[in-house]
């Protein structure tokens, strides 16, 4: 008996359905998601899949190689809307919208736990105490910010233990940047007050900010505190540097978000700008990977709702297209910010010129994306005709060990595609193994890739998903690509090819020799554009592995002793560092004047002394 398949299964499965929302998964003969959709009806929804015409040429594919569904009844249609969206994230279906950028967005920390607060940037949960300003589109935008609020307010960015441990100001006091809090140059009341005019410059009261200052600057002058009233205009003058140069700032929308989405050729590309306290605080282009034919309505609802999975939407956002379904995405949003979100398709004033930008800004970052994805792809096609490869890769994971004497190693993966760097991809793995020699890069690529691809093996052992390598890279020669076919073999893995890169006559650029298993080495020649893409490649892995070192090395020098110290949290380090002046003057400390440092009971200066004279 045949199986069915396509609409004749789907019209068996309406006898089963009733009319409650609920979420619908449509699977292929192998059992993979095709796709995932949510229904106010299931049965009225699932019946338009039923009929043997009448499908867009993406609808009638996608109906062709269905061969099993699963459903889930929910109570409301919101809560359909939500568990869609969950499991398109999980599942990647390859006929639905999927936002692929899993990054999160930085915020401006004012973190209060100390008497003089600390200005700072922050990533993830909003666990430390203090006031957060955000989201920022990029570290950059939060750097320039960070940057403009010392020239003005003169805060200071110096962890706490640093600040305890100044006996004099650092460089930023003296080239303006901070007003040396840690030395007693300004009391915790003045202090007190750049913070709190900090904090309205991000709420976006600059005019009440430059009045204040203005008001000082000339009861200092009057009273002949010449000094005072040059700092005060020097910041005035910082202040208003700051205004002129943001590209941004429309008067009438204080918080909200730009999204404007640009479709073309099966292409999207949604532009989001970020605006609060009536700035702009950066944007970001995302291109969402589309299932085929979708509307502009239906990328729009599938992106807010993903978009804002993993942070809370703003009080307004601006659209250049409706969602699909406008009424249920403002109610999710809404229920996810606690608070009313509304959704706007400006026509005219002000806001409407903020979505014309910001859908300008998508327009142009597509045609550059697909004018560079053209590029890609005929240097894949290269890439898979000298290598003999059965079809271009679309994805291509290059590997690199760095270290110094086999110190702080670490093996670094970068990820490259038909769409060029797949930097949400990139992969960092601090090498753990106990037995492997100082220096052995055998035994650090062995860990690397058995680490990485057992972890694929477990994820994902059918390969379903776009995680899987079509092509290998390996900087080294014969030796190296065997080690690495070797590793492969024996976590069952040996049908994804290897190549490994060597250096070549006299190790110069240019002469690379070309490994693979069980064949000779060979060469291209020196002006072939693929020669080019796999230099850049391999520069790539070489960049991000010394980057990781570098960054591991410089957190094993910076890292204070006493946050091995089991119970030592940043009061009691706080104490220990302000009583005896430095980490090390603390480890030379005895028992009993450790005991008289405040806030430390004998128990914790025990365990202090211990662990310092243990290793005697």
């Amino acid at each position: 008996m045949t199986q069915k398949t396509g609409h004749a299964l789907i019209q068996d499965y309406l006898r089963t359905l009733d009319s409650s929302p609920g979420v619908y998964r449509m699977l292929d003969a192998a059992q993979a998601v095709l796709y995932v959709g949510k229904a106010r009806d299931l049965k009225a929804r699932v019946s338009n899949y039923a009929r043997p015409s009448g499908h867009s040429a993406r609808i009638a594919r996608m109906i062709r190689e269905t061969a099993s569904m699963m459903f889930l009844t929910t109570r409301t249609e919101t809560e359909a809307l939500l568990l869609e969206q969950n499991l398109i994230k999980q599942l990647k279906p390859r006929y639905n919208v999927l936002l692929r950028d899993d990054k999160s967005f930085p915020n401006i920390l004012v973190a209060k736990s100390h008497p003089f607060a600390q200005i700072k940037k922050h990533r993830g949960a909003k666990s430390e105490k203090g006031d957060y300003y955000g989201p920022f589109a990029s570290a950059g935008a939060v750097n320039r910010t960070l940057t403009q609020l010392q020239r003005v307010f003169l805060l200071r960015n110096c962890t706490d233990s640093t600040f305890e441990s100044r006996s004099r100001p650092c460089l930023l006091y003296q080239i303006k940047r901070c007003s040396a809090p840690c030395t007693g140059r300004i009391s915790q009341t003045d202090y007190a007050g750049l913070v709190a005019d900090a904090e309205r410059f991000l709420q976006g009261k600059t005019t009440t900010i430059q009045a204040n200052l203005a008001t000082e600057m000339a009861a200092a002058a009057e009273n002949m505190e010449y000094e005072r009233a040059a700092a005060l205009r020097d910041r005035i003058k910082a202040l208003t540097a700051v205004q002129s140069v943001q590209a941004i700032n429309p008067k009438g929308v204080s918080e909200a978000d730009i999204v404007a989405l640009h479709m073309e050729s099966g292409q999207a590309c949604v532009q989001v700008f970020f605006i609060r306290g009536n700035q702009s605080w950066g944007n970001r282009d995302f291109y969402p990977r589309l299932g085929g034919a979708e509307s502009a309505d239906e990328v729009m609802q599938a992106f807010l709702v993903q978009f804002y999975d993993d942070k809370p939407p703003p009080r307004q956002l601006l659209l250049s297209h409706p969602p699909e379904d406008p009424e249920l995405t403002a109610a999710l949003l809404s229920e996810r910010a606690r608070r009313k979100v509304e959704m706007l398709v400006p026509q005219r004033g002000e806001k409407q010129e903020l979505v014309t930008n910001a859908l300008r800004n998508a327009r142009e970052s597509l045609a550059r994306r697909m004018s560079e994805s053209a590029t890609q792809l005929r240097l894949l096609e290269g890439l898979a005709e000298a290598f003999e490869l059965p079809a271009p890769p679309r994805r291509i994971e290059v590997y690199d060990n760095s270290h110094i004497m086999g110190t702080n190693a670490v093996g670094g993966m970068i990820v490259a595609g038909p769409e060029g760097w797949m930097k949400n991809q990139y992969r960092k793995f601090n090498i753990k193994g106990t037995e492997i020699t100082p220096g052995d890069d055998f035994g650090m690529m062995k860990e690397v890739l058995t680490r990485r691809f057992s972890r694929l093996l477990k994820e994902d052992p059918d390969r379903q998903t776009e995680a899987w390598p079509d092509l290998l890279l390996i900087d080294g020669g014969a030796g190296q690509v065997s080690a690495v076919s070797m590793i492969l073999a024996e976590q069952g893995v040996e049908d994804i090819p290897v190549i490994g890169v060597a250096k070549g006559i006299d190790r110069d650029q240019g002469k690379e020799e070309f490994h693979r298993p069980g064949q000779r080495p060979f060469a291209l020649r020196m002006n072939d554009p693929v020669l080019y893409f796999i230099q850049r490649l391999r520069d790539e892995a070489h960049r991000w592995a010394i980057g990781t070192h570098r960054a591991r090395r410089a957190k094993s020098v910076m890292a204070n002793p006493l946050d091995e110290i089991a119970g030592i949290g940043a009061a009691r380090k706080r104490a220990l560092l302000t009583h005896f002046g430095s980490a090390k003057a603390v480890s030379r400390a005895g028992l009993t004047d450790l005991q008289a440092a405040p806030g430390i009971s004998a128990t914790i200066a025990q365990k202090v002394y211990d662990h310092f004279h243990a290793k005697g």
